[in-house]
Protein backbone atom coordinates (compact mmCIF):
# COMPACT_ATOMS: atom_id res chain seq x y z
CA UNK A 1 0.00 0.00 0.00
CA UNK A 2 2.71 2.27 0.88
CA UNK A 3 4.43 1.71 -2.87
CA UNK A 4 0.99 2.75 -4.50
CA UNK A 5 0.56 5.83 -2.44
CA UNK A 6 4.05 6.75 -3.31
CA UNK A 7 3.16 5.88 -6.73
CA UNK A 8 0.18 8.33 -6.67
CA UNK A 9 2.34 10.81 -4.97
CA UNK A 10 4.64 10.94 -8.12
CA UNK A 11 2.22 10.98 -10.40
CA UNK A 12 -0.29 13.73 -8.69
CA UNK A 13 0.33 17.63 -7.39
CA UNK A 14 -0.12 18.74 -3.92
CA UNK A 15 -4.76 18.99 -3.75
CA UNK A 16 -5.35 22.68 -3.67
CA UNK A 17 -9.01 24.33 -2.67
CA UNK A 18 -8.26 27.00 -4.39
CA UNK A 19 -8.67 26.18 -8.11
CA UNK A 20 -8.77 28.00 -11.43
CA UNK A 21 -10.85 26.44 -14.63
CA UNK A 22 -7.65 24.99 -17.39
CA UNK A 23 -8.26 25.46 -20.80
CA UNK A 24 -6.45 25.52 -23.75
CA UNK A 25 -7.09 26.10 -27.60
CA UNK A 26 -4.29 24.52 -29.83
CA UNK A 27 -1.87 21.07 -29.42
CA UNK A 28 1.67 20.40 -28.73
CA UNK A 29 3.80 19.61 -31.45
CA UNK A 30 4.45 16.09 -30.29
CA UNK A 31 3.04 13.81 -26.99
CA UNK A 32 6.03 14.95 -24.55
CA UNK A 33 5.29 18.68 -24.97
CA UNK A 34 1.24 18.58 -24.04
CA UNK A 35 0.64 20.57 -20.76
CA UNK A 36 -2.21 18.97 -19.00
CA UNK A 37 -4.34 19.83 -16.99
CA UNK A 38 -3.64 19.33 -13.69
CA UNK A 39 -4.76 18.38 -9.79
CA UNK A 40 -6.04 21.45 -7.83
CA UNK A 41 -8.21 23.43 -11.94
CA UNK A 42 -11.44 22.91 -12.94
CA UNK A 43 -12.55 20.88 -15.97
CA UNK A 44 -12.63 23.09 -19.26
CA UNK A 45 -16.37 22.05 -20.65
CA UNK A 46 -16.44 21.00 -23.94
CA UNK A 47 -19.48 18.65 -26.02
CA UNK A 48 -18.48 15.49 -27.02
CA UNK A 49 -20.80 12.87 -28.93
CA UNK A 50 -21.95 9.03 -27.48
CA UNK A 51 -21.97 6.03 -29.55
CA UNK A 52 -25.58 7.06 -30.75
CA UNK A 53 -24.46 10.48 -32.06
CA UNK A 54 -25.52 12.17 -29.71
CA UNK A 55 -23.76 15.84 -28.17
CA UNK A 56 -23.69 16.27 -24.98
CA UNK A 57 -21.61 18.59 -22.75
CA UNK A 58 -18.75 16.98 -20.20
CA UNK A 59 -19.94 19.83 -17.29
CA UNK A 60 -23.51 18.00 -17.42
CA UNK A 61 -22.21 14.58 -17.23
CA UNK A 62 -19.50 15.23 -14.61
CA UNK A 63 -22.02 16.69 -12.38
CA UNK A 64 -23.85 13.97 -11.45
CA UNK A 65 -21.58 11.91 -9.28
CA UNK A 66 -17.56 11.69 -9.19
CA UNK A 67 -15.81 10.51 -12.56
CA UNK A 68 -13.08 8.55 -13.72
CA UNK A 69 -12.24 9.68 -17.23
CA UNK A 70 -9.85 8.31 -19.33
CA UNK A 71 -8.26 9.53 -22.69
CA UNK A 72 -7.05 7.78 -25.19
CA UNK A 73 -5.62 7.33 -28.47
CA UNK A 74 -8.90 5.24 -29.67
CA UNK A 75 -9.65 1.22 -30.66
CA UNK A 76 -6.55 0.75 -33.48
CA UNK A 77 -4.43 1.09 -30.47
CA UNK A 78 -3.28 -2.32 -28.68
CA UNK A 79 -1.94 -0.36 -25.82
CA UNK A 80 -5.32 1.24 -25.00
CA UNK A 81 -7.51 -1.87 -25.72
CA UNK A 82 -5.03 -3.50 -23.26
CA UNK A 83 -5.58 -0.60 -20.66
CA UNK A 84 -9.15 -0.81 -20.81
CA UNK A 85 -9.85 -4.33 -20.31
CA UNK A 86 -7.99 -3.80 -17.19
CA UNK A 87 -9.56 -1.08 -16.28
CA UNK A 88 -12.63 -3.60 -15.96
CA UNK A 89 -10.90 -5.47 -12.94
CA UNK A 90 -11.40 -2.70 -10.70
CA UNK A 91 -14.81 -1.72 -12.72
CA UNK A 92 -17.12 -2.59 -10.28
CA UNK A 93 -14.93 -1.80 -7.24
CA UNK A 94 -14.98 2.01 -8.75
CA UNK A 95 -18.95 1.55 -9.50
CA UNK A 96 -19.17 0.64 -5.90
CA UNK A 97 -17.71 3.79 -4.31
CA UNK A 98 -19.69 6.18 -6.21
CA UNK A 99 -17.20 6.74 -9.55
CA UNK A 100 -18.79 6.52 -12.83
CA UNK A 101 -16.40 5.47 -15.96
CA UNK A 102 -16.19 7.26 -18.87
CA UNK A 103 -13.34 6.72 -21.88
CA UNK A 104 -13.00 9.31 -24.39
CA UNK A 105 -11.44 8.82 -27.65
CA UNK A 106 -10.54 10.82 -31.31
CA UNK A 107 -13.24 7.93 -32.66
CA UNK A 108 -16.09 8.21 -34.77
CA UNK A 109 -19.37 6.99 -32.72
CA UNK A 110 -19.45 4.34 -34.94
CA UNK A 111 -16.13 3.31 -34.37
CA UNK A 112 -17.09 3.17 -30.40
CA UNK A 113 -19.94 0.93 -30.89
CA UNK A 114 -16.84 -1.60 -32.50
CA UNK A 115 -15.08 -1.28 -29.87
CA UNK A 116 -17.83 -2.10 -26.98
CA UNK A 117 -19.13 -4.76 -29.00
CA UNK A 118 -15.52 -6.59 -29.61
CA UNK A 119 -14.05 -5.94 -25.97
CA UNK A 120 -17.50 -6.08 -24.23
CA UNK A 121 -16.88 -2.90 -21.68
CA UNK A 122 -19.88 -1.74 -19.62
CA UNK A 123 -18.07 1.74 -19.16
CA UNK A 124 -19.00 4.90 -21.28
CA UNK A 125 -16.82 5.68 -24.22
CA UNK A 126 -17.10 9.31 -25.78
CA UNK A 127 -16.29 10.72 -29.00
CA UNK A 128 -13.99 13.96 -28.97
CA UNK A 129 -13.26 13.27 -33.41
CA UNK A 130 -12.68 17.55 -33.56
CA UNK A 131 -10.63 16.82 -30.56
CA UNK A 132 -12.24 20.20 -28.84
CA UNK A 133 -12.52 18.41 -25.53
CA UNK A 134 -8.60 16.95 -25.70
CA UNK A 135 -7.33 20.23 -26.73
CA UNK A 136 -8.69 21.88 -23.71
CA UNK A 137 -7.66 19.59 -21.21
CA UNK A 138 -4.13 20.32 -22.72
CA UNK A 139 -3.55 16.46 -24.08
CA UNK A 140 -3.67 16.64 -28.00
CA UNK A 141 -0.46 16.58 -30.26
CA UNK A 142 0.14 16.19 -33.99
CA UNK A 143 1.40 13.14 -35.15
CA UNK A 144 4.10 13.87 -37.90
CA UNK A 145 3.31 13.12 -41.53
CA UNK A 146 5.85 10.03 -41.75
CA UNK A 147 4.27 8.42 -38.98
CA UNK A 148 1.07 9.04 -40.53
CA UNK A 149 2.09 7.36 -43.23
CA UNK A 150 3.30 4.53 -41.51
CA UNK A 151 0.20 4.21 -39.47
CA UNK A 152 -1.50 4.01 -42.95
CA UNK A 153 0.69 1.32 -43.76
CA UNK A 154 -0.32 -0.45 -41.09
CA UNK A 155 -4.48 -0.78 -41.69
CA UNK A 156 -4.63 2.55 -39.50
CA UNK A 157 -6.09 5.29 -40.64
CA UNK A 158 -6.28 8.38 -38.34
CA UNK A 159 -8.84 10.70 -40.82
CA UNK A 160 -11.26 7.72 -41.85
CA UNK A 161 -11.40 6.54 -37.72
CA UNK A 162 -12.25 10.19 -36.41
CA UNK A 163 -13.31 11.73 -39.38
CA UNK A 164 -11.21 15.02 -39.54
CA UNK A 165 -7.77 15.26 -40.89
CA UNK A 166 -6.07 16.88 -38.04
CA UNK A 167 -4.36 14.19 -37.36
CA UNK A 168 -4.33 14.72 -33.54
CA UNK A 169 -4.22 12.21 -30.89
CA UNK A 170 -4.24 12.56 -26.69
CA UNK A 171 -1.05 11.70 -24.85
CA UNK A 172 -2.81 8.99 -22.81
CA UNK A 173 -4.37 10.24 -19.77
CA UNK A 174 -6.65 9.35 -16.43
CA UNK A 175 -8.16 11.96 -13.96
CA UNK A 176 -10.47 11.73 -10.95
CA UNK A 177 -13.10 14.68 -10.79
CA UNK A 178 -15.48 15.49 -8.19
CA UNK A 179 -18.70 16.62 -9.19
CA UNK A 180 -18.25 20.06 -9.19
CA UNK A 181 -15.51 19.49 -12.17
CA UNK A 182 -12.25 19.68 -9.96
CA UNK A 183 -9.54 17.60 -10.91
CA UNK A 184 -8.36 15.48 -7.69
CA UNK A 185 -6.36 13.04 -9.15
CA UNK A 186 -4.76 12.70 -12.56
CA UNK A 187 -2.27 10.45 -14.22
CA UNK A 188 -0.72 11.80 -17.76
CA UNK A 189 2.41 10.01 -19.63
CA UNK A 190 3.42 10.72 -22.98
CA UNK A 191 5.17 7.33 -23.54
CA UNK A 192 1.98 5.37 -24.91
CA UNK A 193 3.06 2.40 -23.89
CA UNK A 194 3.06 2.94 -20.03
CA UNK A 195 -0.03 3.59 -18.65
CA UNK A 196 -1.28 3.88 -14.79
CA UNK A 197 -2.03 0.54 -12.87
CA UNK A 198 -5.16 -0.36 -11.95
CA UNK A 199 -4.79 -0.99 -8.42
CA UNK A 200 -2.94 2.24 -8.09
CA UNK A 201 -6.37 4.20 -9.70
CA UNK A 202 -8.50 2.26 -7.45
CA UNK A 203 -6.00 3.46 -4.40
CA UNK A 204 -6.37 7.42 -5.88
CA UNK A 205 -10.10 6.73 -6.30
CA UNK A 206 -10.25 6.01 -2.55
CA UNK A 207 -7.77 8.47 -0.92
CA UNK A 208 -9.23 11.80 -3.46
CA UNK A 209 -12.99 10.64 -2.62
CA UNK A 210 -13.21 9.17 0.58
CA UNK A 211 -16.67 7.92 1.29
CA UNK A 212 -18.81 10.29 4.61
Amino acid sequence: MKSLLKTITLCSLLFTFASTTYAQTSYAPEASEVEPALTGTTIPNASVKTVDDETIELKKIISQKPTVLIFYRGGWCPYCNKHLAELQRVEQKLVDMGYQIMAVSPDRPEILKKSISKHDLDYTLLSDSPMNLTKAFGLAFKVDDKTVQRYKEAGIDLEKNSGYDHHLLPAPAVYLINPDGLITFQYVNPNYKTRIDSDVLLSAAKAYYPED
